[in-house]
């Protein structure tokens, strides 16, 4: 291990793994702020430390993985549709009784950033393990220094949230884009659009049909189904709670 810190290509790829990470963690951050938005001070220190320490260290196991998982077909489908519950699920006010305790509030929470996290780390963590270039010293080492990176970013989140709460759409917006360039490049699409799309081009995994980017298409409709869909639901839980009140 100490042979390898000496070495001019641990500490590139070390600059690398950092710089991907500062590039790809702002869909993270933004998740883990909306995870937390709405608990109190104190314990949303706690969920966004707890939720983002435990999302980095299931990003290593998952980056060690990330070839032969993203291989399978299914994943990136299955992923997807959790992001967009998730994204639709943070744009509904919870309702806040009295009778709730709070710490169940805060497991809420960190379960929310632990599941987005792991879901939309799947283009993180394969850019992570190449410049890692199989140096297990080198994963570890590098995704452990950004972990101050994606908490300061939620942090900072957290406080523009409470004074500008339409970051709170934007940020669903971005979950479900995530979502939706998600399931378009899953192999079992790309395979059936291979084979049953005329015209259409696979890039590297990338689709296009008559010069139309697939990818960042699908990426717009999955924000436009999220936005839509989850204020929707807020605005008919908000009018379900009126009609409650009006009847006590």
């Amino acid at each position: 291990m100490l042979e390898e810190l000496a070495t001019q290509a641990f500490w590139i790829g070390l600059m690398k793994i950092i710089g991907v990470n500062i590039v790809l963690s702002g869909d993270n951050a933004v998740v883990i702020a909306l995870a937390a938005r709405s608990l109190p001070p104190q314990q949303r220190k706690q969920a966004i430390l707890w939720g983002a320490g435990a999302a980095v260290i299931l990003r290593i196991i998952l980056t060690i993985f990330a070839v032969a998982l993203l291989a399978l077909p299914w994943l990136k489908i299955v992923g997807g549709l959790l992001l967009f519950w998730i994204g639709i699920k943070l744009l509904v006010p919870e309702d806040g009784g009295a009778d709730i305790n709070a710490s169940e509030h805060l497991m809420t929470a960190i379960k929310t950033i632990l599941i987005a996290d792991l879901v939309m780390s799947l283009d993180n963590v394969i850019a992570v393990a190449a410049a890692a270039h199989g140096s297990l010293t080198l994963l570890i080492l590098g995704l452990a220094i950004s972990i101050p990176l994606v908490v300061f970013g939620a942090t900072l989140l957290v406080n523009l949230m409470e004074r500008y709460p339409v970051i709170i759409t934007i940020g669903a917006a971005l979950i479900g884009m995530v979502a939706g360039e998600m399931m378009i490049t899953d192999p079992v699409v790309l395979g059936w659009m291979g084979n049953y799309v005329p015209g259409i081009q696979l890039d590297g995994g990338k689709p296009a049909l008559h010069g139309v980017n697939l990818e960042l298409t699908c990426g717009a409709i999955g924000a436009a189904i999220v936005v839509i869909w989850g204020l929707w639901l807020a605005k008919r839980q908000e009018a379900a709670a009126k009609g409650f009140r009006q009847e006590e």
